[in-house]
């Protein structure tokens, strides 16, 4: 895996050249499961799961003597739960996302030029120096039917007001300007809720670019959809990825991570985040949930809210937009942080066992033990790590190494699936990035379970927010 997406954030003038629009239809790909036989979701649902807990006892009992071993040390009640954290249960979940990976097929399109409407919000502070990018490529669109955009300057201090209204003028966009006082990426989304008359409304993020065919793949993906699906989350990658070292591992986090996630999510009919940066939502649903919380995590709650109506939430892989990760550590653990935040928040209003569906029950449910997971993680296995270097291998050892080949085989999995079905059909280019990968898969896990657990410190003492 040396290759990656090619997108020349450098020099944006090139995209034209390397992203074009997608005008001829997608081939549908799946891994291994014969066309001709239908496999509900619910069938896949419960076959990955017996699958898993299958391979689950399989591990449990060929690591009895390292439980025993560990129990020797710190008791058998603390030897499970430390074993469970670092093995047994990743171990089931990576078995769980492998074989939902292969089983996942995404639906045809039902419509592949969809014309209605739609109307795109964008919350905007200080964003004088990026928004032109960001409406060139709302412009560049090879969707048919009219984008409204609504940009909101969220208490700017410099000239995003003047420049939106500029960029609108020049690229012939029809572009409203409101403005929220009240700092809060949520105060800006509703207040550019009022003003939306479509039946859509898309999500952008004022620093990040679109594909030329982005917007058309989310409203043919919701076109195509049951009428019980509210919302499209977009598929997100890394934009400046070339700018540091930090910015090359997140750009598999992104690529494979992410994407894996959100793959799952979405054969569930549960993507747990249409994450604000790029989805779109039925108007009127938003509405019924009185638009965007108070929250550091608002996407995440509005999407559990929408869930907790019976609404189902789609993922489209096609629809990609490019967006600026943290180029620093200080500035990634703000963002991630913030993320765990939102997970808890999400939690905390709305208990997995209330949701009605029993796919979102598990989904959830599985939120429910990440801050368990990390926690082990962080004061477990990290100073596990440190033991073994030294040959003390009570809790990192050979054993742990039970859960690499299926992390390898679901990397493989979607390496290939994000080649072959969007990159290919979306005539991006792939780019050499040895190095990020490395780090990625070496310690991109070990900062990000202190990151996560500070985050839900954080929530759990009601520290003071922040959002950038």
């Amino acid at each position: 895996m040396n290759n990656l997406l090619r997108t020349p954030e450098q020099l944006p003038e090139k995209w034209k050249v390397e992203m074009k629009p997608n005008l001829s239809p997608v081939k549908q790909r799946n891994l291994w499961m014969n066309n001709r036989f239908y496999t509900s979701v619910n069938m896949k649902f419960w076959i990955s799961h017996v699958i898993s807990i299958g391979w689950l006892g399989i591990s449990i009992y060929i690591s009895l003597s390292w439980l025993t071993d560990l129990a020797e040390i710190v008791t058998y009640p603390l030897a499970i739960l430390i074993i469970s954290g670092i093995a047994y249960i990743p171990g089931y979940m990576n078995s769980f996302l492998v074989l939902s990976l292969l089983f996942d097929k995404q639906p045809s399109f039902k419509e592949e030029f969809p014309s209605d409407p739609v109307t795109l919000l964008i919350a905007a502070y200080n964003e004088e120096a990026s928004i032109f990018d960001t409406l060139k490529y709302v412009a560049e669109q090879d969707f048919t039917g009219k984008i409204e955009v609504i940009v909101i300057d969220n208490n700017s201090q410099d000239n995003t007001t003047a420049e939106a209204l500029r960029v609108g003028q020049e690229l012939s966009l029809h572009i409203t300007v409101l403005h929220e006082s009240k700092p809060g990426k949520f105060h800006a989304l509703n207040q550019g809720l009022t003003e939306v008359e479509t039946p859509y409304v898309i999500t952008l993020d004022a620093d990040t670019l679109l594909h030329p065919s982005a917007v058309r793949y989310l409203v043919s993906r919701i076109k195509s959809s049951p009428d019980e699906v509210c919302a499209v989350a977009g598929s997100m990658l890394a934009r400046n990825s070339r700018e540091t070292i930090w910015t090359r591992v997140q750009e598999w986090d992104y690529f494979l991570g992410i994407a894996s996630i959100k793959r799952l999510q979405g054969l569930y009919q549960g993507t747990l985040v249409a994450q604000g940066a790029f989805s779109l939502y039925k108007t009127e649903a938003v509405r019924g949930v009185a638009g965007w919380p108070d929250a550091i995590g608002e996407d995440i709650v509005l999407t559990w809210r929408l869930l907790s109506k019976g609404w189902k939430v789609f993922f489209e892989p096609l629809a990609v937009a490019f967006t600026d990760v943290p180029a620093t550590l200080s500035h990634f653990t703000k963002q991630r942080s913030r993320w765990a935040r939102g997970m808890i928040e999400g939690l905390q209003e709305i208990k997995p066992w209330n949701q009605p569906q029993i796919y979102i029950k598990y989904l959830t449910g599985i939120n429910l033990i990440m801050p368990y997971l990390d926690f082990v993680y962080t004061t477990c296995w990290l100073p596990g790590l440190v033991l073994s270097c030294f040959g003390y291998y009570w809790i990192v050892g050979p054993m742990t190494l039970l859960v690499l080949p299926l992390t390898a085989i679901s990397y493989g999995i979607l390496y290939i699936y994000q080649r072959d079905y969007v990159f290919r059909n979306l005539d991006l280019r792939v780019r050499k990035n040895k190095r990020g990968f490395i780090l990625f898969l070496i310690a991109y896990q070990m900062i990000m379970s202190p990151v996560s657990l500070w985050g839900y410190l954080q929530e759990l003492f009601k520290s003071r927010r922040v959002w950038e």
